[in-house]
């Protein structure tokens, strides 16, 4: 088999791309699905292993809370810049072979910013760490939106849980690993841990991009409809994501400074801060698909950020350890469903490239939240700036709240027995496509007739 490339691709990455070759028998469904599942647990345990090491950091650069605002900036502005790249280069080349390199990138990026002495080495560091955390989390979501195709039914708040739970085990193991070692041994041994993971998951995601031999099931374009994709519902949904995604950026980067600063916490207690707020969003985000079914994707969105405003609040003006902890524990329960259902949809709308806008937009909370957190700690106190954390949760229920989604329907995608809540539902309502020519009764004949024409509902969203 051979790959083509084209000329003006950089030589480097065109050699590496062409050599990524998936070999002649794709992997299993299951097989698959832990890949991307340990792609994603990789990313969360990477990012927790840097927020648990935050505190270290800051003190090692002589970092106030400013500076470490500007360069927790540098980090989020090489996200932003990676995703929409990422978006195109899977859409070129595969979302199994980016996946791959850039799983393989993040790992290796995770020593930076413990090899950091100075200010201006951090912000360079914490640049390419972002950049390729970016690249990251747009194919990793983007193999997972494929993942949900083949399987029929909802796994990326699942897939999202693998990086949480990820998220959990790096704010412990830093935890632990703050009061016996160094910033920089700690983040080398990640660094070895990630590359052992990718060892065996990228060559599974790498023969995931071979096409299987299964027809396009694709329904036809409802008449007089746009083939472009529907930008304003795609950045919707990204600002939806990224009101709550604020919360986990916030969260991660400061949550373990504010603990220790205003109450006093041990480093292995301020560390179990994000933990327990890894481990609640981990546990919400596997029963997300049983709590959509149950309540209904507008209840669950709602109720979801009013309790996480309700626990963001009870963290930041309490005095009491236990009562923080305990809110920050709500903040991810509340917080688990939002991200996940968006980007879905995103992607279905989309595709890789639908799935690089909205999380782009929604990553402008997760990495953007932690500067400007650090600008309001300098002038109004880490508490007070920690609050807006309750703020934008709030904001993100109005949004939802705001949304006509009653007759918004799942796009079609080219598998067969697809099965999805519709999203910002009054009620869960779901849309099952089957294969071409097959008799359907008439309530699923409806359905499917009713799921061609989802690109002139979606024009008809709008901010209430």
């Amino acid at each position: 088999m051979v790959i083509s490339v084209p000329s003006r691709a950089p030589g480097l990455l065109r050699s590496v791309l062409a050599r990524a070759v998936p070999s002649s028998t794709p992997p299993s469904l299951r097989r698959l699905r832990v890949a991307v599942a340990v792609l994603f647990g990789l990313d969360g345990f990477v990012f927790g292993s840097w927020a648990a090491r935050v505190p270290d950091v800051s003190a090692a650069t002589g970092a106030g809370h400013t500076a470490l605002g500007v360069a927790l900036l540098c980090l989020s502005l090489g996200a932003l810049a990676c995703m929409q790249a990422t978006g195109a280069l899977c859409t070129r080349f595969g979302t199994g072979r980016v996946a791959a390199l850039a799983g393989v990138a993040a790992s290796l990026s995770a020593v930076l910013p413990g090899l950091a002495g100075t200010l201006p080495a951090l912000c360079a560091g914490l640049f390419l760490f972002g950049a390729v955390t970016g690249a990251v989390n747009v194919a990793a979501n983007s193999v997972g939106v494929q993942v949900e195709a083949r399987a029929g039914r909802p796994l990326l708040s699942g897939l999202h849980a693998a990086f949480s739970g990820g998220g959990l085990v790096g704010a412990l193991v830093g935890g632990l690993a703050s009061s016996v070692m160094g910033v920089a041994p700690h983040l080398a041994g990640v660094a070895i841990v990630g590359l052992v993971a990718m060892a065996w998951a990228g060559p599974v995601l790498v023969r995931g991009d071979r096409p299987e031999p299964a027809a396009d099931l694709r329904a036809p374009a409802a008449e007089g409809t746009r083939s472009a994709r529907p930008t304003g519902v795609l950045v919707l949904l990204g600002a939806v994501a990224g009101a709550t995604a604020y919360g986990e950026g916030a969260l991660s980067d400061w949550g373990a400074l504010h603990l220790r600063e205003q109450l006093a916490a041990a480093p292995a207690l301020a560390a179990a801060g994000y933990a327990g707020f890894s481990s609640a969003m981990a546990a919400g985000r596997l029963a997300g698909g049983r709590l959509v079914l149950a309540l209904g994707e507008r209840r669950l969105l709602v109720g979801g950020s009013l309790l996480a405003a309700a626990g963001a609040l009870a963290a930041v003006t309490t005095t009491s350890l236990p009562v923080a902890l305990a809110g920050f524990v709500l903040v991810g329960l509340g917080l688990a469903n939002v991200f996940p259902l968006a980007i879905a949809r995103a992607g279905a709308l989309g595709g890789p490239s639908g799935v690089a806008l909205s999380t782009t937009v929604g990553y402008t909370g997760l990495l953007g939240g932690p500067p400007v957190i650090g600008f309001l700690a300098e002038h109004a106190g880490l508490p007070a700036a920690l609050g807006t954390v309750a703020l934008m949760a709030v904001l993100a229920a109005v949004l939802v709240l705001g949304i006509e989604g009653e007759q918004v329907r799942r796009p079609p995608l080219p598998r067969r027995g697809w099965t999805q809540p519709v999203l910002f539902g009054r009620r869960p309502v779901a849309v099952v496509l089957r294969p071409v020519g097959v008799v359907l009764r008439p309530a699923a004949a409806r359905a499917h007739v009713g799921a061609c024409s989802y690109v002139r509902d979606l024009q008809l969203l709008e901010l209430g």
